[in-house]
């Protein structure tokens, strides 16, 4: 599972690939309950637009903003059917999060030491999400809030080396170039046939 991540300051990136402009105001290094750049994409107008947004999805039937503290990844296989996600899974409410890199569990020593991946070309990954809105009953406020798509990486010559022996390898879902508009314009069966032949960027361990 990922748990946090290094939210991108490449305005200039964003721009180019995405048409957005970053925000401000957000933290470097993101955990759950943080906010985050976060791109969607309307399915009425397609205006691509982003802004900020809380890192572990709040479900609009949730009391509070605990369940965020179990939220933040949402795995591929189960997300049309758990209560957290089926809801907005069905919308089609799919965002991106853009980052530098972010962080898996390394055992090499025997004990779990947080290591940064980043893309081999040294640009920024976007991170397939899932999103929706939650209004908060004491103040009214409304919030946004986002679960990271992760998939098996049981295969995947770097991510495999990750999490405890005995786990289940697991991955972000990661996009680059035109993938990132696929993503946002995606249904559900759409998402479920890329998934096929979906391509994962170069990635390294950071330096």
């Amino acid at each position: 599972m990922c748990i946090s991540f290094a939210s991108t300051q490449n305005a200039v990136w964003a721009k180019k690939h995405l048409g957005v402009d970053l925000p401000t105001g957000y933290p470097r290094e993101a955990f759950p309950g943080y906010l985050a750049p976060l791109v969607i994409k309307s399915h009425r107008s397609g205006r691509v637009a982003i802004g900020l947004a809380e890192f572990g999805l709040i479900p609009y039937w949730s009391k509070d903003r605990k369940i965020q503290k179990y939220t933040y990844n949402a795995r591929f296989e189960t997300v049309a059917e758990k209560p957290s996600y089926r809801t907005p899974w069905k919308s089609r409410r799919l965002g991106v999060v853009l980052v530098d890199h972010f962080y898996e569990p390394s055992y090499a020593s025997g004990k779990a030491i947080p290591t940064a991946i980043q893309s081999q070309r040294d640009e920024p990954l976007g991170i397939a999400s899932i999103w929706d809105t939650w209004s908060n009953p004491d103040s009214g406020e409304v919030v946004t809030s986002f679960s990271l798509m992760t998939i098996n990486a049981d295969d995947h010559p770097l991510m495999n080396t990750f999490h405890k022996p005995n786990e289940e390898k697991r991955t972000p879902l990661l996009l680059r170039g035109n993938q990132l508009l696929h993503w946002l314009d995606a249904s559900p069966d759409d998402a479920n046939a890329w998934m096929t032949h979906h391509n994962f960027p170069e990635l390294v361990q950071a330096r």
